[in-house]
């Protein structure tokens, strides 16, 4: 186990944070910020095989490896294994988070040569029966559809039909007491349908007053004679938005039924996306893959034109000094080294180097 103030020593979380950049999704970034050291050397080997079967993997595309759609959807699962009902932003996401994962996994199977990948998404689920479902009904403006149900496409029938006879009524009114009225407008105050009246023509036009103008000149009045069309238009408004949470309720419980899955599916969203961000961070730094010694064989630790990855940042984002590369190589058989010279001079600097180039290489 790593201590803490080591890492704290390194500036290990700055480093974090410039590897959360190279991620595509909020999951992505949010693990890398809080990256885990693997305990053992076996963990580390597995996760420098993602790593580089990312980077073999981009070099074959286009455009690089996508991540669009994935989003942190983990609130709402939980939410939804509460019982709750979910918005339909919620459901959307849920949609294109699927679709998202199908498509990494797609990408996957269609290359040859990638084992540790392949094998990472052979149990990825996506449901797209439940993404389609979604889809049919919810709109991209996360809107439930008339398609929905029957039921919820007869209520919107009757809302258009309600809706169209306030407005012929109003219509009429503003023509025939066009004098009494601020402009020819119908608008909209608490779910009501009002028209601007000229606060000293009040009487003109009787009815309910919802609002008033800042200087007091104009009031939005609801004639009388649409009351009750508004009373009857609020009520299957009441319906309606009864209904759209019966169907956000259903679709809701679809996915709390495979809740699992879709916890299972946003972490290897996760670990691919931190791999990708390792595959790219390392490309942006120049970096070579590692390789890990084996200490029975004696065999020396070299690494060539090592560079401090937080200097070469600064350097890069910041107008930093250019990096000076340092080679270290270390026998087997050393436990103890003396670094000396004048201040300055790199040694703290190389120190640090070789402690962030092992952590590196075990994540």
């Amino acid at each position: 186990m790593i201590q803490s103030e080591t890492l704290e020593l390194l500036e290990w979380h700055r480093l974090c944070q410039h590897l959360a950049t190279f991620a595509a999704t909020k999951l992505g970034a949010t693990a890398a910020r809080s990256l885990k050291i693997p305990d053992s050397q076996t963990q580390s080997e597995l996760l420098l095989e993602q790593t580089k079967e990312i980077y073999q993997l981009e070099s074959r595309l286009t455009t690089g490896l996508s991540f669009e759609g994935i989003q942190d959807i983990g609130d709402s699962l939980e939410r939804a294994e509460r019982s709750g009902v979910l918005a339909g932003e919620e459901l959307l996401a849920i949609a294109t988070t699927l679709a998202g994962a199908r498509n990494l996994r797609r990408v996957i199977d269609n290359q040859e040569d990638l084992p540790i990948l392949t094998e990472l998404v052979a149990d990825l689920r996506t449901y797209p029966e439940l993404e389609q479902e979604i889809h049919r009904c919810i709109d991209e403006r996360a809107q439930v559809t008339d398609r929905a149900s029957q039921k919820l496409g007869e209520i919107r029938t009757d809302l258009r039909r309600l809706r169209s006879q306030i407005t012929q009524k109003l219509q009429n009114i503003l023509q025939a007491k066009s004098g009494a009225v601020q402009e020819q407008l119908i608008t909209q105050r608490s779910d009501r349908f009002v028209i601007p009246v000229k606060a000293p023509q009040k009487d003109a036009i009787p009815g309910i007053v919802h609002d008033t103008s800042t200087s007091g000149a104009t009031l939005y009045v609801e004639p009388n004679s649409v009351v009750p069309l508004g009373n009857q238009l609020r009520q299957i408004i009441r319906r309606e938005q009864a209904e759209e949470e019966t169907i956000r309720r259903i679709l809701t419980e679809q996915v709390a039924a495979v809740k699992p899955d879709l916890e299972r599916l946003l972490a290897i969203a996760t670990t691919l996306d931190l791999a990708t961000a390792r595959s790219r961070y390392s490309f942006w730094l120049g970096a070579n893959p590692p390789r890990f010694i084996q200490r029975e064989d004696r065999e020396m630790i070299t690494l060539r034109n090592l560079r401090h990855p937080l200097l070469v940042w600064q350097q890069q984002h910041e107008q930093g000094q250019p990096v000076v590369p340092v080679d270290l190589l270390i026998s087997p058989q050393i436990r103890v080294v003396t670094i000396t010279g004048p201040n300055t001079g790199g040694k703290t600097v190389t120190l640090k180097t070789l402690g962030l180039a092992a952590l590196m290489a075990k994540v």
